[in-house]
């Protein structure tokens, strides 16, 4: 079982042109849809959050439900669910304003144990920067690791959240020693000011990073670089893309019984290739339709 650790919130998309042209609530967050991916992919998996019994938080419970996500691990309480307001720009590129003070997710506490048959745990985003749930994330993501458990991180940097820059620069850096697996858009590469070589020396076997419709490039610790080109498709909005491309990969290891580090220095350049060019193909469906709504195995084909 994969375990996505992480928020789940509600985005609110305009509909056209404007910031407040027919706002249409959507189920999100980085774990909450990297969760759901898997699911829709076939991999058995739990989410690990705090979600509010509030109208949205049964919204998303329901949608976890739906894509076979196990939601038995998920915290609950009477606090309002996170919301996330979305602007869309002409190239379908998503930038978000959080209303996050009081939140059910934000007082995640971490589990005593993880589900059983935990083979792999991510992490992510928001949740690692809104205290004092992200201290909890932390100190599950250090325990899983501690454990030997493959540990998968996508920072998914919003910077509007972080109030001090540079001590979550060097937070970042001391989870690094923590993480089996890194996944971070050059975006998020460049905001955080390392190179895939600097964090590869600080603990993860492989550093993946996606340039948006221009593909994705993997590093090894071997010091081999691997690189695939997008998919073309008329993009709708980016929503949910690098969620999809988390959860291809971790699909991808676990259908590979891949999740260790190992494992993960064994592919070698073809098994890169043909993982990469998997998550590439799943970002371009999601970036084809509306929202974050990523796609069905059936939809992909094998890997």
């Amino acid at each position: 079982m994969i375990v996505v650790a992480g928020e789940a919130l509600i985005d609110l998309v305009p509909q056209g042109a404007g910031a407040l042209v027919g706002l249409q609530p959507a189920r999100g967050g980085g774990p909450y849809n990297t969760a759901v991916a898997l699911g829709r992919l076939g991999s058995p998996t739990a989410f690990c959050s705090r979600v509010s019994r509030d109208a949205f938080g049964e919204a998303l419970l329901d949608g976890l439900r739906a894509a076979g996500v196990e939601v038995t691990p998920v915290q609950r309480g009477t606090e309002p669910t996170t919301l996330a307001v979305a602007s869309i720009d002409a190239g379908g590129s998503a930038a978000y304003s959080f209303y996050v003070e009081g939140t059910a997710d934000r007082l995640f506490e971490a589990p005593d144990r993880l589900p059983a048959g935990t083979r792999a745990v991510s992490f992510g985003t928001c949740s690692l920067v809104l205290e004092p749930g992200a201290s909890a994330y932390e100190e599950l993501m250090r325990n899983a690791a501690a454990q030997g458990v493959f540990t998968a991180l996508d920072p998914n940097i919003r910077a509007g959240l972080i109030p001090d820059a540079d001590a979550y620069r060097a937070r970042f850096k001391s989870w690094l020693p923590s993480v089996s697996l890194l996944k971070l858009s050059e975006e998020d590469a460049r905001w955080l000011g390392g190179t895939p070589r600097e964090w590869l020396a600080s603990g993860p076997s492989a550093v993946v990073i996606t340039h948006g419709g221009d593909g994705l490039t993997a590093f090894t610790r071997d010091g081999a670089e691997t690189s695939v080109p997008g998919e073309r498709v008329d993009v709708v909005d980016t929503i949910g893309a690098g969620d999809t491309v988390n959860a291809a990969l971790l699909h991808g290891l676990s259908a590979w019984d891949a999740l260790s580090s190992e494992a993960l220095a064994g592919l070698g350049a073809d098994g890169w290739r043909r993982l990469l060019r998997f998550a590439a193909r799943a970002a371009a469906i999601t970036c084809s339709r509306a929202g974050a709504e990523p796609p069905y195995a059936t939809e992909l084909g094998d890997l």
